[in-house]
């Protein structure tokens, strides 16, 4: 029998914003080809296949379009939303390729992921100017408070600053240079950021390794760029800020942030999901 496959939008309450996920609550029985299919028949950036466990923890694999990833923000978000609305809301732990997950549902069917511990990198100078020239621009456009870098929790992104909200706006990338560049290197999307003020980003994230131009919202990436942001003592007192992504393609979404002190627990990311009409 075919699995019951749901849709949800997360980072948002709207159906039209947000970045939509694929949801199999139970992918139990389902083999890697048979996932691979329905990501790719759904479309979306990833499909979430849950397994549940005897021992009440669920299993989670995310699916792209082309290939499996080790871990998805926002599909995790719109998953554990959808199970929530089943199973009621609490807390409950992911075991994901890139390690164990906490996962919190409220009362109010928002939901809060606790990534695994992240990591900070420099961005090689080489790497930059690949990353440049296949988003052609240039090195003046850049935040020179923010340095380039590669961060991660859970998935690499690449962190590239700039320097105007109308530089962000300007995206017009070479999709299958980037893609080749990004696949050599283990990257999941590249995370360019545009700082309005200390508790507000923009962000836009070019996804070419899933089949996907760009992301409307992209937990991994806001969870690795808390942990950048704290390296570069960057991050505001409350330690806490928001992230607006998805505008420029008309699916406005809303992540919060939250970064620990001690890095090794892992930032937390939080968003609303809502369920679309198939």
């Amino acid at each position: 029998m075919s699995p019951a496959i749901l849709r949800y939008s997360a980072f948002t309450t709207d159906p039209a914003g947000g970045n939509p996920a694929g949801v199999v609550l139970d992918a139990r029985g389902l083999s890697d080809d048979a996932m691979q299919r329905i990501a790719a028949d759904v479309g979306y950036s990833e499909t979430a296949f849950l397994l549940p466990r005897e021992d009440g923890e669920l299993d989670v694999r995310y699916f792209s379009p082309l290939a499996e990833v080790s871990f998805c923000g926002h599909a995790t978000i719109a998953a554990m939303v959808a199970y929530a609305h089943q199973q009621g809301p609490g807390d409950l732990v992911l075991n994901t390729q890139a390690g164990r997950v906490r996962v919190t549902v409220d009362a109010d069917f928002a939901a809060t992921l606790t990534s695994v511990a992240p990591r900070v990198d420099a961005l090689d100078v080489t790497d930059l100017d690949r990353v440049l020239a296949v988003l052609r621009w240039h090195r003046d456009d850049l935040d020179p408070t923010l340095p380039p870098a590669v961060a991660y929790a859970g998935a690499w992104h690449p962190v590239i600053a700039v320097a105007s909200r109308a530089r962000l706006a300007d995206l017009h990338y070479d999709f299958d240079a980037l893609s080749a560049l990004m696949a050599a290197r283990g990257w999941t999307t590249v995370n360019l950021v545009w700082r309005e003020d200390a508790h507000t980003l923009h962000a836009r994230n070019p996804f070419p390794p899933g089949g996907v131009v760009e992301d409307p919202a992209t937990g991994a990436a806001a969870a690795a760029l808390g942990a950048y942001l704290a390296t570069q003592d960057a991050l505001p007192d409350t330690r806490r800020f928001r992230i607006l992504q998805g505008h420029d393609l008309g699916r406005p979404s809303l992540l919060q942030v939250e970064v620990p002190h001690d890095l090794q627990q892992g930032v937390r990311v939080s968003g609303s999901a809502v369920e679309m009409m198939a």
